[in-house]
C-alpha cells in the first residue's frame, strides 16, 4: 500500500486541531485524552514505515520501541513544551541499552524530532539540542 505523505500530515494536523466533544464528557482532562487518542488512532505502523522511508530510514523493532514510547508519553501528558522533556524521558527509558548514544544511532536526525515526525506527532518547539534533533 502506498501513502501520500502530505495527506497523512494534513490529516494529523486536522485531528490535533479538532475541538473536544463536550456533550459526552465534562471532565476537561478526559476530553483532552480522548482527543489525543483520536490523533494516535490515525497512525499505524504502515504509516510509520512510509514516514520513515520518506526520511531515508528503515524502521526496526528498536525504532518502533522508541516511537511507541513517544506516543505513550503524548497520550499520558499531551504536547511536550520542549524537546528536552522528551529527550530526558527517552534517555531514562533506554538507559539500559545505551541511552543517548543508542537513540542517536537509531535516529540520526535526533530521536525527538525524527521520532516524533515518524510517530505522526507534533515536534516540540526548541528541539535544537544535537541530541534531540532540530525542529523546523
Amino acid at each position: 500500500m502506498t501513502y501520500n505523505i502530505e495527506e497523512i500530515i494534513r490529516g494529523f494536523q486536522k485531528a490535533m486541531q479538532e475541538k473536544s466533544d463536550r456533550r459526552v464528557d465534562t471532565d476537561i482532562e478526559s476530553q483532552r485524552r480522548t482527543r489525543r487518542q483520536r490523533v494516535l488512532d490515525m497512525w499505524s505502523e504502515d504509516i510509520g514505515h512510509a514516514l520513515a522511508a520518506d526520511q531515508d530510514l528503515k524502521l526496526t523493532n528498536a525504532h518502533l520501541a522508541v516511537i511507541y514510547s513517544l506516543r505513550d508519553h503524548y497520550l499520558e501528558h499531551g504536547f511536550a513544551e520542549t524537546g528536552r522533556v522528551l529527550g530526558d524521558m527517552l534517555d531514562a527509558r533506554f538507559a539500559g541499552v545505551g541511552g543517548h548514544k543508542y537513540l542517536r544511532r537509531l535516529f540520526p536526525n535526533g530521536p525527538v524530532a525524527q521520532g516524533m515526525r515518524i510517530a505522526g506527532l507534533p515536534v516540540p518547539n526548541l528541539s535544537v539540542n544535537k541530541g534531540q534533533g532540530t525542529a523546523h
